[in-house]
């Protein structure tokens, strides 16, 4: 399935990236899921690919992660950048808020980070580019650091997969109109020679399909 570029992505979020917090709703059963379950509590140094509005970054410096914990998160949209420093900005230089060119983070430091958190992000990327990042989470995560992933996925119940039907026929014809976002399945993505699923949940929200999954850097 065609797969938005990184320009056109860009140009997507760009336009919308003020908004999205307005309709979090979808993606709050997900990260709540995510937050719990990603033992973020015992974290001293954490990276997020595509972090948004930062909305999630904010909840795991103020309710989860320690203290004293860093937080390293890049992102392709300018709009999305300059929200996000500017929701992080309480927690100072404990944050670093980057804009990337959509690549995979090949330019962080091996095993340099305990957790590596992506959240509706895989589901705009080609799987080409999942495999890519992927490699770059295994490289960059310390040894039993955790993957920490949630996002559309296909479906695990009557109503969720007929929505992630009408989803994915809506993002072959049109994909702007969905900012680029298609149902994906996660845990096939990830080769078991590196990961190992420690936690994995399909959840409905609204009815629409979603995925979350914990996995242990081999």
């Amino acid at each position: 399935m065609k797969t938005l570029s990184h320009v056109e992505a860009r140009q997507a979020y760009d336009r919308v990236g003020e908004k999205l917090d307005a309709l979090p709703y979808y993606e709050d059963r997900a990260t709540d899921e995510l937050a719990q379950c990603g033992d973020f509590a015992a974290a001293r140094s954490v990276f997020e690919f595509g972090c948004g509005t930062g909305r999630f970054a904010a909840r795991l410096l103020r309710d989860h992660l320690p203290e004293t914990a860093r937080y390293r998160a890049v992102d392709q949209s300018t709009t999305m950048v300059r929200v996000a420093r500017a929701a992080l900005a309480p927690f100072g230089e404990r944050v670093e808020i980057a804009q990337s060119d959509g690549e995979p983070p090949s330019d962080q430091p091996s095993e340099s980070f305990e957790r590596f958190v992506s959240t509706f992000v895989f589901d705009l990327l080609s799987e080409e580019d999942i495999a890519l990042v992927l490699e770059q989470a295994h490289r960059m995560l310390r040894p039993s650091g955790l993957l920490c992933l949630a996002g559309l996925s296909t479906g695990s119940t009557p109503l969720s997969r007929l929505s992630a039907r009408v989803w994915a026929s809506v993002h072959r014809l049109r994909p702007t109109l969905v900012l680029g976002c298609r149902p994906i399945e996660l845990i096939p993505l990830l080769p078991v020679c590196d990961w190992h699923i420690t936690h994995h949940v399909q959840l409905t929200p609204l009815g629409l399909p979603a995925e979350v999954v914990v996995a242990e850097r081999r």
